[in-house]
């Protein structure tokens, strides 16, 4: 008997998978490699750390400028995107419609210092996960933050967000 899991089922395992996993964190990284450690044809965690903040940037920034075509670049044609308040989006051309519509020109997004973390995921790509915090433009001032994680699927030299959750919105 074959057993299909589903995206939902997905997502939430691998959330669960992130929280009991060591994060690949700057700080943690040490600062050489045992010499006779052997080789893994892995990128070490520090590589993927700063491959994934890398991303983040690349993908925030074009956020935070409301270049939407290469922010949803970014994103799988199918990606799934879990908001606790917003609801749930189901492909690149919503997500991209809803930034449209919700961010630009009103909100700014920050990356909490110190909180990004990422897991690798055997022959698949990444589990990233941390705090950012939203800033109106208008007012400069930064109200709400939230936990995220996003799911990153590697195709070769390209990556490419498949899954989403954004989640724990609060007053800062």
């Amino acid at each position: 008997m074959t057993y299909r899991l589903r995206p939902a089922v997905f997502v939430l395992a691998a959330a669960a998978l992130a929280a009991h996993l060591p994060p690949a964190r700057a700080a943690d990284a040490p600062a050489a490699a045992p010499a006779a450690a052997p080789r893994s044809s892995a990128a070490p965690e520090s590589d993927l750390l700063e491959t994934m903040r890398a991303l983040d940037r690349k993908l925030f920034d074009a956020y935070n400028r409301c270049d939407l075509d290469a922010f949803g670049s970014l994103f799988a044609p199918d990606v799934e995107f879990y908001h606790d308040t917003g609801g749930v989006t189901h492909s690149r051309e919503e997500v991209v419609a809803n930034t449209r519509k919700y961010i630009c020109g009103k909100v700014r997004r920050e990356l909490v210092p110190g909180t990004l973390a990422a897991y690798p995921i055997k022959d698949f790509g990444a589990i990233v996960e941390g705090e950012h915090r939203f800033c109106e433009l208008a007012s400069g001032r930064c109200e709400g933050i939230a936990k995220f994680v996003l799911i990153w699927r590697r195709d070769g030299d390209a990556w490419r967000v498949v899954r989403v959750l954004s989640y724990g919105h609060r007053a800062a």
